[in-house]
């Protein structure tokens, strides 16, 4: 489908790994934190709240450190803390779209530091809106294989998904944002075993990065922008072909 690129694969291996580590715990309870802020401690008055919980279960993010960060949201901690959601967009090398989530408690830091990593592997930071028109708001449920294709698609678009798309012994099901909550829910009620749920931006069309130098601070720019411990998610219209990725990996 128009949008799907290797980005989204990319990263969620990363993910995974960062799970594994602890390092995206921190990550998924400040989102937690900060829709509890915003909308209240109660998930089911609060969409954004929701949709936090439905992401850190579905990377195994234990019952009482979401408990936890709910707390610490709602103003129920006196360790309450103060983080503010700040979107920066750019663009990368080989003229790449990239979209930067970040939630910080000292935006000059964060800022300095997105500046910084856009400037060292060749991009440019661009204003609020200069790239955001590319990509489009979606749910994205990652199933695990093996799986049957066309009982996944029955049961997803049921609960009104758009699309499945397969790849890498895994399927992406993608859904517009009112009704992830309702197909991820769906999908787990046919059989089928979740491996990640959450909101992400799709991209309306993809970037092919068919040079491995470019390909190599493109690559650079998104490691170092995804393990700021301020950014929450970096997204970007990419598409590298699988031997130029292998060249980068090994």
């Amino acid at each position: 489908m128009s949008g799907h690129s290797k980005w989204s694969t990319i990263k969620h291996k990363k993910g995974a790994a960062d799970a594994k580590r602890g390092k995206l715990f921190s990550k998924l309870s400040r989102a937690i934190i900060i829709a509890a802020k915003e909308g209240g401690g109660e998930p089911t008055a609060n969409l954004a709240l929701q949709n936090a919980i439905i992401k850190a279960k579905s990377y195994s993010m234990p019952k009482d450190n979401i408990e936890r960060a709910i707390a610490r949201g709602a103003g129920t901690d006196a360790d309450a803390a103060n983080y503010e959601s700040i979107v920066y967009e750019g663009y990368g090398p080989g003229g790449v779209a990239v979209i930067v989530e970040s939630l910080t408690d000292n935006k000059n830091r964060t800022a300095s530091d997105v500046r910084h990593a856009f400037d060292k592997f060749g991009g440019n930071l661009g204003t609020t809106g200069s790239v955001a028109f590319q990509f489009e708001r979606k749910g994205q449920i990652i199933v695990n294989g093996p799986a049957d294709e066309d009982e996944l698609m029955l049961a997803a678009a049921d609960a009104g998904a758009d699309d499945v798309v397969s790849g890498d012994g895994s399927f992406q099901v993608l859904c517009p944002i009112d009704v992830f909550g309702a197909v991820r829910d769906a999908i787990e009620a046919a059989g089928f075993a979740i491996d990640s749920a959450e909101l992400t931006m799709v991209a309306k069309v993809t970037v092919d990065v068919t040079d491995e130098a470019v390909a190599k601070r493109l690559m650079k720019l998104m490691d170092v922008l995804e393990d700021n411990d301020d950014v929450q998610e970096v997204f970007a219209n990419f598409d590298i072909p699988e031997e130029i990725l292998e060249v980068i990996a090994g």
